[in-house]
Parts: C-alpha cells; sequence; structure tokens
C-alpha cells in the first residue's frame, strides 16, 4: 500500500508539496485530486518510468498519451506551436479550470508524450483550478502527465475515498483532499485545427466554448 496524506487542494501546505513532489521527481506515481476528478500522475520528462507505470495502473493501452497539467496560460505557447488566437481566448477565458486544449507539440514535448497524428504531434493541456496541482508543477519545474485515477473503463473518482484500493495500493503516494469541487470531467477541445471541436462534453458545454473563443 502506498502512502496515504491529507491535502487541502485550495491551500496545500509546504510539507505536502514538497513530499509529493520528491515522490515525483523521483520518478514516482501519485495520487491527486483535482478540481473535476481524482488523477494519477507523474513528472513529465524524458525517460521517466512512472510514465509507463500509469498505463499498468490503470490497464490501459500504452498506444495512448497522457494530459498535461501546466501551471499558467503562458505553457500554451510554451508546449504548443501555431496556437490559433481563438485558443488563447478560450484560455483566457476557462483557465484555471476543467478545459482540456489538444494543440500541436512543441520540440520542448518529449516524443513518448506526444500524440502522432498524420500533420504533426499534439499534446494535450489544461491549467486545473487546484493550487495543489499548480504548486506541484511548479515545484517540479515541469508539467505533470496524469489522467483520471481508475482502472481503464471504471467511473474517475470524485472522492478521496471513492478511488478504487487497487490504484492506492499501486500508487507511491496518494493526496486525498475530500470531494473534487467539479466533480465532472473536463471538456477537451481539438485545437489543432482552424476551428475549435468538442472530443468530450465534460465540465464545459459546447456554447460555452464556442462563446469563449468569440466565435458564437
Amino acid at each position: 500500500m502506498g502512502e496515504i496524506l491529507t491535502v487541502d487542494q485550495k491551500n496545500p501546505s509546504d510539507e505536502v508539496v514538497c513530499r509529493a513532489a520528491s515522490v515525483l521527481r523521483d520518478g514516482g506515481v501519485a495520487v491527486v485530486p483535482t478540481d473535476s476528478v481524482y488523477g494519477i500522475c507523474c513528472a513529465a520528462v524524458h525517460g521517466n518510468p512512472g510514465h509507463m507505470r500509469i498505463f499498468d495502473i490503470k490497464r490501459r493501452a500504452r498506444a495512448q498519451t497522457l494530459p498535461w497539467f501546466v501551471a499558467d496560460i503562458d505553457d500554451l505557447r510554451v508546449y504548443g506551436r501555431e496556437v490559433p488566437d481563438w485558443t488563447l481566448r478560450l484560455a483566457q477565458a476557462q483557465w484555471p479550470g476543467a478545459l482540456t486544449l489538444v494543440v500541436r507539440a512543441s520540440e520542448a514535448v518529449p516524443v513518448e508524450y506526444a500524440q502522432p497524428m498524420p500533420d504533426g504531434p499534439t499534446i494535450a493541456l489544461r491549467v486545473p483550478n487546484s493550487e495543489l496541482c499548480r504548486a506541484l508543477v511548479r515545484s517540479l519545474g515541469c508539467p505533470l502527465a496524469q489522467t483520471s485515477a481508475n482502472t481503464h473503463g471504471a467511473p474517475a473518482a470524485t472522492t478521496g475515498h471513492g478511488v478504487e484500493p487497487a490504484i492506492v495500493a499501486a500508487a507511491d503516494l496518494t493526496l486525498d483532499g475530500g470531494a473534487a469541487p467539479v466533480g465532472v470531467a473536463s471538456t477537451i477541445v481539438d485545437a489543432a485545427g482552424a476551428m475549435p471541436r468538442v472530443l468530450r462534453s465534460g465540465a464545459l458545454s459546447e456554447t460555452d466554448v464556442l462563446l469563449a473563443c468569440g466565435l458564437a
């Protein structure tokens, strides 16, 4: 069984952030609360063994890629390239929050984290409305590669107690922050093309997305 710590994700203690960052920096895997649902994550650096462990823990196909948590909207230009103006307007309106943007990946994205596409690799980015997650990114100095903390096909956990025991046992650290405030997965928008395309409906509706882009 991995270590379990209680955390206030709106106001995390320095001790908890340092402990979690240490685990992740050493190639570990952690379960963390987010604004939407609980996630399982690792440091998004090249050659991190934690990256493949997440797929094994979730029993998820390795052909898929993991979205990233970043700390600030400026990271959209760091890890994305050729980002359309409407994407920047959408991010400014909805970040931090339950919105994931799929953009063309810059050279700053290690190849194992990028999704191969005919027009070039992409990466899914989100600034979560969670001081804990953003503090971890800043402490690590790199994004968090993450996905929902559940085995493939099972419901996403919205509370610490709701995380499957097998996930808690397999992770190196679980941070229990109680109930996730949104309790719904993020909306995913394909921002790699000329116009927005909603790939997954979640906390934001398609109308919310188009209005924020200035396209409705």
